[in-house]
């Protein structure tokens, strides 16, 4: 390197120069999601939390569409068609702000509207994608039984036919947007194999009741479907999936998002821890300057922008086609896991006010171990990534 070259100076911020990484429009997609959080979301956020509701969601989801935040990913249909990347700067800087809200987004994308845009008729698209790019419509995604989690392929929920209908029963659990949902997508076992259905909320005999006393993800809107011989006409299934292998590439393009939003939960904690270590004052000055306080601040920046980086690296293999579901696992069992340490870590930098709503570190530390558990448990990553490096199957 040439000796009139001067590097940038350091970034406490950016650290690693993460930033020289991003495009104009990626930095300007991240900021526009930065500051609708900071407006919308952070000032009422703790409120919602401690009251365990998440009002004004359908206001919220239009909003949302309104920025091209649903459905990023995906193309036509009303959707923004944005990059791999810069859906995930999305997801990190909803997160940020809240898991709840990073959720919504995801539950609404990646899961139901690219469950029918990749496997639904042409008709299906038509009538849905557009309403619910735009927020006017909220979906939900029913794989998850009360019974059954990480074993989808045992699901208790059949429809079968009658005559040129399908009749739909069975439960869902633990399922974000429910009960404020216009539409569910809904996997059901099926004389021909597991099979989705495309159930709207008012058909007959379908409820979703709301589930109460969460103590983690509580601004948000999380559920219970009930189908009670609701049926649907025949072109109500999903005609491009047969097989797990719809749901589970719908929840890889999920988790995909949670590499991303995991880090956002991470860094507000951080900084959080951050700014009050520069502030805390004992034994006469801050407690920044102390040489423990900053080991752990050192540990905290350390595995917060590896975390960016590698959601980085998995976005641009995304973007070139390139992107394998073991890789998403790697992904995922990796961010969750050091966000919730990174979490962790900055309670302790706040002492006993590291439980108070007044800083964001309990609520993102108690909303993580949600997350960690959705989409795949830590358990059945570790198992993704057992069977790829070694080519044995420990799942059964």
């Amino acid at each position: 390197m040439s000796a009139s070259v001067k590097s940038p100076p350091f970034d406490p911020a950016d650290p690693l120069g993460l930033d020289d990484l991003l495009e104009p429009e990626d930095l300007a997609v991240r900021d526009t999601v930065r500051t609708w959080a900071a407006d919308r979301v952070l000032p009422y956020v703790a409120d919602w939390y401690e009251k365990g509701e998440l009002p004004g969601v359908r206001e919220l989801a239009r909003e949302l569409g309104a920025l091209g935040a649903l459905g990023m990913s995906l193309d036509g249909y009303g959707c923004a068609g944005a990059s791999a990347v810069q859906y995930g700067l999305a997801c990190l800087e909803l997160e940020a702000a809240d898991s709840g809200i990073r959720s919504l987004v995801s539950v609404q994308g990646s899961l139901a509207m690219y469950a029918v845009h990749r496997f639904g008729s042409e008709e299906q698209k038509q009538r849905w994608l557009p309403r619910m790019a735009s927020g006017e419509v909220i979906g939900c995604f029913g794989l998850t039984e009360p019974d059954i989690g990480s074993d989808p392929g045992s699901m208790r929920t059949h429809a079968k036919k009658d005559g040129t209908d399908w009749v739909l029963n069975g439960r869902k659990m633990w399922i974000t947007n429910g009960s404020v949902a216009g539409v569910a997508v809904v996997w059901a076992r099926t004389d021909d194999g597991i099979r989705g259905f495309v159930v709207p909320a008012g058909s007959a005999g379908f409820s979703a009741p709301e589930i109460k006393h969460k103590w983690s993800l509580r601004a948000s809107v999380t559920s219970e479907l009930v189908l009670d011989d609701v049926r649907l006409p025949a072109d109500a299934v999903l005609p491009g999936a047969t097989g797990l292998k719809g749901p589970l590439s719908c929840l890889s393009h999920a988790r995909y998002g949670i590499v991303w939003g995991a880090m956002g939960a991470a860094r507000s904690c951080f900084e959080a821890a951050v700014d009050y270590a520069k502030s805390r004052e004992q034994f006469g000055r801050p407690i920044g300057g102390f040489q423990l306080t900053q080991a752990k601040l050192a540990d905290m920046a350390v595995e917060l922008h590896k975390g960016i980086l590698l959601a980085h690296h998995l976005g641009r293999r995304m973007e070139a086609g390139r992107l394998r579901p073991e890789q998403v696992s790697f992904g995922k069992l990796n961010n969750v896991r050091e966000a919730i340490d990174i979490c962790r870590t900055a309670r302790t930098v706040l002492g006993a006010n590291g439980i108070s709503l007044e800083y964001p570190v309990m609520r993102h530390a108690t909303n993580l171990e949600s997350v960690l558990t959705y989409e795949g448990t830590v358990e059945m990553h570790q198992l993704v990534l057992g069977k790829a490096l070694t080519g044995l199957d420990a799942f059964r």
